[in-house]
């Protein structure tokens, strides 16, 4: 099925950590695909999904301390791939992990992962995803069971198999990340990860010895007692998808259940936690 969509090109001064900021928010809007440009991003979203006002609750595009303006326009159909090719950069985190293309040369670091994003979120550039992979190459996660709560990619997913997982849930509420997740497993050879499409509803039985979760404030806070309920006794909870700012009720929300925070990680002003009992 053919989908007719609507671009939009912000020019953003300074680049960072603005156009991450803004990629976050559109993203929650519905915004399915973006192309970091040297002026700022493209972004694309479906006609159908589309309002006139749909900037109007975007809240870096008033902040003084940024210079954002945009155009936009109707586009028939778009070549994601293409468009992704030529933007897309292979990514090493700490030197030990590498995230790239199929198209890019192999890596000499100890993890290779392989992924196509299309208009899924999660490629390792973006801050959170990249505090993720540092926590997950800290962890011992050798014969750990796994969930990957907002998968994406399932580019956390497949670095927790690659490094041991015994089991790996891959949940993303999104149809285009879940197809995509499934791809992304097969094409690096992934023997023991499961991708479902849903969300916390799906969480009913299972007990995670290390739960991902980097998704987006709200999201967390509405889930966080049905991650943490499904928990082992000595599990470990990952949290990324926002901001400094949100760390105190976000905090207080996972000390409801009697974790403690063991570490944390900032990057641009994003944050990952990491949760033990």
């Amino acid at each position: 099925m053919e989908f007719s969509y609507i671009g939009y090109t912000f020019t953003v001064a300074p680049l960072q950590p603005a156009s991450e900021i803004l990629i976050a928010e559109l993203a929650e809007l519905g915004f399915e695909s973006f192309v970091e440009t040297e002026e700022g991003i493209e972004a694309y979203i479906q006609e159908k999904d589309w309002k006139e006002d749909i900037l109007n609750d975007v809240f870096i595009l008033s902040n003084q301390t940024f210079k954002i303006s945009y155009t936009f326009k109707n586009i028939e159909q778009v070549n994601w791939n293409k468009e992704w090719e030529s933007n897309f950069q292979p990514i090493t985190v700490d030197d030990i992990c590498t995230v790239r293309a199929p198209f890019h040369e192999l890596p000499t670091t100890t993890y290779d992962i392989v992924i196509e994003p299309k208009m899924s979120f999660g490629t390792g550039h973006h801050a959170t995803t990249h505090m993720m992979i540092q926590h997950l190459l800290e962890l011992d996660l050798k014969g750990k069971n796994v969930l990957d709560m907002g998968c994406g990619t399932a580019v956390l997913g497949i670095l927790a198999e690659k490094r041991g997982a015994k089991s790996v849930d891959a949940i993303d509420i999104d149809n285009w990340c879940y197809l995509n997740s499934v791809e992304n497993a097969d094409r690096n050879d992934c023997k023991v990860i499961s991708v479902f499409e849903g969300g916390a509803e799906l969480l009913v039985n299972q007990t995670y010895d290390i739960i991902i979760a980097n998704i987006n404030r709200n999201i967390l806070l509405q889930d966080m007692q049905a991650y943490t309920a499904r928990l082992s006794d000595k599990g470990t909870l990952l949290l990324s998808g926002f901001y400094e700012a949100d760390i105190d009720v976000l905090d207080q929300e996972v000390k409801k259940s009697g974790l403690t925070l063991s570490n944390k990680k900032v990057k641009n002003k994003w944050v990952g936690l990491r949760y033990q009992f």
